[in-house]
C-alpha cells in the first residue's frame, strides 16, 4: 500500500535533519556573541595616596544594571587580586568603590610611584577596563574626564562614588612637530585613518607590530608588545576593532620575561619567523635606569599567561652607549635570500654577504632599530648560544631617533619610522646597486604620515602581507604609544600591486596581468603621493561562509524531500 507524506511530516522532517546541520556549520556565531559580551564597567577613580586606603572605582556606563559579583581587581601584578563580593550590582549610571588595601585576605595597596589598576571578569583571564600611571597624583585622584568616558586625568578633588571633579581649562592645540625632511612625498595611500581598538583597552605603552596571516582557516593574528609592563598579544580581528584571542591564556596577553623567569621586559618590537616569536626591549622595568638593550626569543605554543624567554641577546657591548630609554625599539626579519640576490655587503668581511659564515644564524638576519642613534643594526644571531651574535652593518635612517623597522617583501626594501619626534615621517631604504653606496641600506624616498592620522607617538608600524592587496591597497597599522584619545591601534591604507594570477590549465598561454593602476596623484614610478580612500579586505578568519553555505544546504534538503512526497503520490 502506497505511502502518503503529509506536508506536516515534510516540514518536521526538514528542520529535524536541518538545526543539527546548521549548529554544526555554524558554531562560531553564538560563541563570537558570548565572548563580545562584556559587562558596560569602566575603572573611572583611582586613589593610590592610602588616606584611609586606597581604592578603585568602577562605573556602569550601560543603560541596565549590571551584576559585578565575581569580578576580579589587580594591581600590575596578577598574583594580586580583590573579588568583588557577592550581590554586588551596579545600577546604570551608577559607581561603586572597593577598599583594595589592608589587612584582609585579597588585599592589595597601589603603589604611589606607578601601579595598575585593572578589572577582570571572573576567569580571572579576560580583561574588562583598567588604568596604568606613572606617579600618584596624591591630594588628587587619578578619574576619567569627562566623568565615565574620558581619558584619565588628575582630579581636583577625590570624589568617590560620584562623579569625577575634572579640572576644566580652556581647550589647548597640541604642538606640531615639524617634520624632519621638509620635501617628503605625500603618504602612498588613502588619506583616512580609522580607529582599530577598543576604547581605552590597552592603556598607555603599546609598541611594536607584527602582522602574521592565518594558515589552515585559522584568523589571521597582529602580533602586538606594550613596553610596560611587558606584554606580549596575539590579536585577531572583531568588526573593525583588534582583540586579544581568548584562548591558552592569551586574554590579556601574556607577561615576558628574561631567561630565568625573572624581571619584566621592556618589550619595544616583535618580529615573527618559523623559528619564534623574538621581541627587541631597551631594558628590564624592574631596573629601569639601567640599559640593556636585547633581543628575546620566545616560543608561545604553551599555555599559561607568562612568557619566558627561551634565549636571550644582550646587545649592550657591542652597540653605542646609549641612555636606560633610549634603547633597542623595533625589529625585523630579512631574509637570506633576499640579501644574497641584492649582493647586500657585510661591513665586518668589507665583501659580498656570505650566509655561511654565521653558523647556527637561521636563514636571514634580524635588524633592530636603536632610538638614542636613529640607526639600523643588522645581526646574525646564533639560534643556540645568546652570547654569539655578530653585526653584520649599521646602517643611518637619516632621522634623529627611531622607533620601529620593517622589512618589506613587496617593495624589497626596509621600512624606518619615527614617532612625533620627526613629524610622523617614514624612510624607505633599498640596497643601493651602484655609486658609493653600492651593496648598501640607503634611503631612498621620505614620506609623510596620512593626512587622517595625527601627529602621534605611534611606535608601531606594519604593513599587511601582500596576501591582502585589494583594489590596488591594502591595510597598514600604527600603534599609539600615548593612547591618544583612548586608542591604541589605528588603521589605514597603502598603495600594492596585486599579484597576477597564475593560469590553472598548464597548456594554455598565460596572459600578462595589467598591472593595477597607481592613486589619484602618484608619482611616476609607483611611490605616489596616493590619495586613494579604498579599504583592503582583510582575510577570512574561516567561519563567516560556513552560514550562507548552511542555508543553501537547508534549501537543496527542503526541494530533495519534496521532490519525494511528489513522486510518492504519483506513484499512488
Amino acid at each position: 500500500m502506497p505511502r502518503f507524506w503529509r506536508p506536516s511530516t515534510v516540514a518536521l522532517t526538514t528542520l529535524a535533519l536541518a538545526v543539527p546541520l546548521l549548529a554544526a556549520v555554524a558554531p562560531s556565531a553564538t560563541a563570537s556573541a558570548s565572548a563580545a559580551a562584556l559587562p558596560t564597567l569602566v575603572v573611572n577613580e583611582v586613589d593610590a595616596s592610602g588616606v584611609p586606603q586606597d581604592w578603585i572605582e568602577l562605573k556602569n556606563v550601560g543603560a541596565a544594571s549590571v551584576d559585578a559579583s565575581g569580578l576580579i581587581l589587580k594591581d600590575d601584578k596578577d598574583d594580586d587580586r580583590f573579588d568583588i563580593p557577592a550581590g554586588t550590582v551596579i545600577a546604570a549610571g551608577g559607581y561603586a568603590t572597593f577598599d583594595v588595601a589592608g589587612s584582609f585576605d585579597g588585599a592589595f595597596g597601589l603603589g604611589k610611584g606607578g601601579d595598575s589598576a585593572r578589572l577582570f571578569l571572573s576567569d580571572n583571564t579576560t580583561l574588562v577596563d583598567g588604568f596604568t600611571w606613572s606617579s600618584d597624583a596624591a591630594p588628587a585622584t587619578w578619574g576619567r574626564c569627562p566623568d565615565g568616558t574620558g581619558a584619565f586625568a588628575v582630579t581636583n578633588a577625590g570624589t568617590k562614588g560620584a562623579a569625577n571633579d575634572c579640572v576644566t581649562a580652556p581647550p589647548t592645540t597640541p604642538p606640531t612637530t615639524p617634520p624632519t625632511v621638509t620635501d617628503a612625498l605625500a603618504w602612498p595611500g588613502g588619506a583616512d585613518v580609522s580607529t582599530a581598538s577598543v576604547k581605552d583597552f590597552f592603556g598607555s605603552n603599546l609598541s611594536g607590530l607584527n602582522y602574521q596571516l592565518g594558515a589552515g582557516g585559522s584568523p589571521d593574528t597582529l602580533w602586538a608588545v606594550q613596553n610596560g609592563p611587558g606584554t606580549l598579544y596575539r590579536l585577531q580581528q572583531s568588526g573593525t576593532d583588534w582583540v586579544p584571542a581568548t584562548d591558552d591564556g592569551w586574554g590579556a596577553g601574556k607577561a615576558l620575561h628574561y631567561a630565568d623567569g625573572t624581571g619584566d621586559v621592556d618589550a619595544e618590537g616583535v618580529a615573527v619567523t618559523d623559528t619564534g616569536v623574538f621581541v627587541s626591549s631597551e631594558r628590564d622595568n624592574d631596573q629601569n635606569d639601567v640599559s640593556r638593550p636585547a633581543v628575546l626569543r620566545y616560543d608561545t605554543g604553551a599555555s599559561g599567561t607568562e612568557l619566558s624567554a627561551a634565549i636571550e641577546w644582550n646587545l649592550a657591548a657591542d652597540l653605542p652607549a646609549v641612555g636606560a630609554n633610549l634603547g633597542l625599539e623595533g625589529i625585523t626579519f630579512v631574509p637570506d635570500s633576499f640579501l644574497v640576490a641584492e649582493k647586500f655587503v657585510d661591513e665586518k668581511t668589507g665583501s659580498a654577504y656570505d650566509p655561511a659564515r654565521y653558523a647556527n644564524h637561521g636563514d636571514g638576519l634580524y635588524f633592530v632599530g636603536l632610538e638614542g642613534t636613529g640607526s639600523v643594526y643588522a645581526y646574525a644571531l646564533d639560534q643556540t648560544d645568546g652570547s654569539t651574535f655578530t653585526r653584520v652593518a649599521t646602517i643611518a635612517s637619516g632621522f634623529p631617533s627611531i622607533m620601529e623597522v620593517q622589512y618589506d617583501p613587496e617593495k624589497r626594501a626596509l621600512w624606518a619610522v619615527c614617532d612625533n619626534t620627526c613629524g610622523g615621517q617614514f624612510a624607505l631604504l633599498d640596497v643601493a646597486q651602484s655609486g658609493a653606496d653600492a651593496g648598501h641600506f640607503a634611503v631612498t624616498t621620505v614620506y609623510n604620515r596620512p593626512a587622517g592620522l595625527g601627529d602621534f607617538n605611534n611606535e608601531g608600524f606594519v604593513t599587511a602581507p601582500q596576501a591582502l592587496c585589494a583594489d590596488g591597497v591594502k591595510p597598514v597599522f600604527w600603534a599609539d604609544d600615548d593612547e591618544d584619545d583612548g586608542y591604541s591601534l589605528r588603521q589605514g591604507t597603502i598603495d600594492c600591486t596585486a599579484a597576477a594570477v597564475t593560469p590553472t590549465d598548464p597548456t594554455a598561454t598565460p596572459t600578462p596581468s595589467t598591472p593595477a593602476a597607481p592613486a589619484a596623484g602618484a608619482a611616476a614610478g609607483g611611490s605616489g603621493s596616493g590619495t586613494s580612500t579604498g579599504t583592503g579586505a582583510l582575510a577570512s578568519t574561516g567561519s563567516e561562509p560556513l552560514l550562507p553555505a548552511g542555508v543553501g544546504v537547508l534549501v537543496l534538503l527542503t526541494g530533495a524531500l519534496v521532490l519525494t512526497v511528489t513522486r510518492r503520490r504519483r506513484r499512488a
